[in-house]
C-alpha cells in the first residue's frame, strides 16, 4: 500500500466504540496484516473498500465482488496493481473467514481455509 499508514485508519473505527465497526475493523486489520507479514502490500482501492465495508456501506460478499471486479475488468494493470492482487483478495477472504461466526482455526481446517482463501489464485491452492 502506498505511504498512507492503513493500521492508524482503520483504527479509527475502533476508537470510535461501536461494536459492529470494530469487530469489522479488526478483522481487516488481521487480514492486511497477514499479508504484510508475507512482504505483500494491499491497494488503495482495497482500504476504501473495506472502510465501506466497516461502515455498513455494503456486505463483505459485496467487497469481494468489488475487488474481484477491480482486477478482473483491468484489461492492462500497472506493476503496482500486479503485485497488489493477490493481497487483495486473499485480504477479502480472510475478513469474511474471521467474520463467520463458526470460524475456528484448527490444523483439520488448515486444507479447507488454505483453498478457500488461495482458490484462483494459485492452482495449488488446498
Amino acid at each position: 500500500m502506498p505511504d498512507k499508514n492503513w493500521q492508524f485508519e482503520l483504527e479509527e473505527y475502533i476508537r470510535q466504540g461501536e461494536p459492529d465497526r470494530a469487530e469489522k475493523s479488526e478483522a481487516w486489520q488481521t487480514a492486511i496484516g497477514l499479508q504484510a507479514v508475507d512482504g505483500l502490500k494491499t491497494s488503495e482501492y482495497l482500504l476504501d473498500t473495506a472502510k465501506d465495508h466497516i461502515e455498513g456501506k455494503i456486505t463483505i460478499d459485496e467487497a469481494q465482488k468489488r475487488i474481484h471486479s477491480y482486477y478482473e475488468q483491468r484489461t492492462t494493470r500497472t506493476e503496482t496493481e500486479n503485485e497488489t492482487k493477490e493481497a487483495d483478495i486473499v485480504s477479502a477472504r480472510i475478513t469474511k473467514l474471521l467474520g463467520e461466526k463458526a470460524f475456528q482455526f484448527s490444523p483439520a481446517e488448515w486444507i479447507t481455509i488454505h483453498r478457500r482463501l488461495f482458490e484462483g489464485v494459485f492452482n495449488h491452492a488446498g
